[in-house]
């Protein structure tokens, strides 16, 4: 099958999904892009999916792990999940994209893991959530710098909380490559669209201003 790209995908572009839903093996069903770059909530309700294609293509029970096609037949996508009231079709389905598909799978072939890139900082997201509000801020609070870590050495600086409360900030992680960043999911996610290697910009607030720092990631 040739692949695609999702990347480059377009709202109301037209696409096609095959499955096997209730059993009903190499079934066609057929929509739009109905949206880009959802969140959906994991299984285990403690993780969540980034960057999901929505399509109102029917996808059903048994069309997750088929193929979500361009007009030309390009894979584009992975079915994976649906949102329904009831069990069945209400024309949101989910679909992770190629690119991301291509950037994992081989990784999970060769190391039977997927070991995702990392700036080498502490996070906490019900921390973060917490402080963001009490400081009336937007972003990803860093709470601790691994010594000799990318970030260490990219000279990003974490929080200092004292024990009678007062909380003095350091770097607040903003965006990444110009990407906005508003939670730790949404940093992980975007952190996943990078390799291991690879350089990037990472924005932040520091002292009320907004600059930009380059990090190799780990």
């Amino acid at each position: 099958m040739p692949i695609g790209t999702s990347n480059e995908l377009k709202v109301g572009q037209k696409v096609f999904a095959i499955g096997n839903p209730f059993g009903l093996d190499w079934t066609l069903t057929n929509g739009i892009v109905s949206a880009l770059d959802r969140s959906l909530d994991g299984s285990n309700k403690r993780t969540v999916i980034e960057h999901l294609i929505q399509t109102d293509a029917a996808i059903n029970p048994g069309n997750s792990g088929g193929p979500l096609l361009d007009s030309a037949g390009r894979l584009i996508g992975i079915n994976t999940a649906i949102y329904s009231p009831s069990g069945a079709s209400a024309g949101i389905g989910f679909a992770v994209p190629v690119d991301t598909v291509m950037r994992v799978v081989p990784q999970l072939i060769r190391n039977g893991k997927y070991i995702s890139p990392s700036l080498g900082i502490e996070l906490n997201d019900a921390i973060n959530q917490r402080l963001a509000s009490i400081l009336h801020i937007q972003g990803v609070i860093v709470l601790r710098v691994n010594p000799g870590s990318a970030a260490d050495k990219a000279g990003l600086s974490s929080a200092t909380i004292y024990s009678d409360g007062r909380i003095a900030l350091g770097d607040v992680i903003v965006g990444i490559d110009g990407k906005p960043v508003e939670s730790v999911n949404k940093l992980q996610a975007r952190l996943d669209d990078f390799k291991v290697g690879d350089r990037i910009n990472v924005d932040i607030l520091r002292d009320n201003q907004k600059t930009s720092i380059q990090v190799t990631l780990q």
